[in-house]
Formats: C-alpha cells, sequence, structure tokens
C-alpha cells in the first residue's frame, strides 16, 4: 500500500471510511460495536490493516460465534410445569438458575387447608434452550438445576 504525505506531514490513508468507524469506536472505548448493516469481514480486513491485534481477535471470535449460531439452526427450548403452592412460589422462582427462565404461572385455585388458611396452587412454566454443550462440551447441571428437574419430574 502506498500512501502520500502532504507538506505538513500528514499522512494520507486512502482505505474505505464505512469499515473504520468501529475501529475508531474500538479505539477511543475499547468495546467492539458494529452496526448490523456492516459486513464484519470487512471491519477484521481494516483491524488487520492497522494492526490492532486485540481488535482482530475480537473480530474473529464475533465472526466464529455468529458462524455456529447458524450452524447449529433455530435455537430449540425444552418447557418443564412446575406444581407448587404459594409458599414456596418466591423460592421456586429465585432458585432457577442454569439458564432455566420463567415463563408463565398459572393459578388453579387452592385446593389444600393448612389450618384455617387456603393455600393457592399454581403451575410454573419454565424452559430452557435445548442445545446444552459449548464447543461440543457438555455442561454439567448444578445443584440447583438438577433439584429444579427432580420436581419437575415428579410431575
Amino acid at each position: 500500500l502506498r500512501t502520500h504525505q502532504d507538506e505538513t506531514g500528514a499522512y494520507l490513508i486512502d482505505r474505505d471510511p464505512t469499515y473504520f468507524g468501529p475501529i475508531l469506536n474500538y479505539l477511543r472505548h475499547g468495546k467492539l460495536i458494529i452496526n448490523k448493516e456492516l459486513a464484519e469481514e470487512g471491519v477484521l480486513e481494516e483491524a488487520e490493516f492497522y494492526n490492532i491485534a486485540s481488535l482482530v481477535r475480537l473480530v474473529k471470535e464475533r465472526i466464529r460465534d455468529n458462524e455456529n449460531r447458524t450452524s447449529q439452526g433455530p435455537v430449540k427450548h425444552v418447557y418443564r410445569v412446575l406444581q407448587c403452592q404459594e409458599e414456596e412460589l418466591t423460592q421456586m422462582v429465585s432458585t432457577m438458575s442454569d439458564g432455566w427462565k420463567f415463563e408463565q404461572l398459572i393459578s388453579i385455585g387452592s385446593s389444600y387447608n393448612y389450618g384455617n388458611e387456603d393455600q393457592a396452587e399454581f403451575l410454573c412454566v419454565v424452559s430452557r434452550e435445548l442445545n446444552n454443550s459449548t464447543n461440543g462440551i457438555v455442561k454439567e447441571p448444578s445443584e440447583k438445576a438438577k433439584i429444579l428437574q427432580e420436581r419437575g419430574s415428579r410431575m
């Protein structure tokens, strides 16, 4: 690549300004932000041209992550329906972990009597992405997830 200097000693770099925005912002605040309309490969080309090794690594990781995401196809979910009483509801929702996400709460009335009080009964619907591996390494569920799975299997 040939560069030209003007009379003040400034260099003229003839590169596509479209892809320079993410480079400049990365140099300003250290974060990689690429608009959806921009091709990541173009940003990679510029990062390599300016020899910004840390940015080259980030852009390559992002490209690799996007390729992995698209090669896996649509995300599938597994759903569980957990039955609980009103007094257990807060604890159950607060202990969800390992990718389990609250979806819906359905009241099914108050079929239990404890002393003089009716306890409301609920169905709690939770979901989780079906793919349980990252880069081919299967993650073992934590103790909290095992308890949640055990409760769900008793339904």
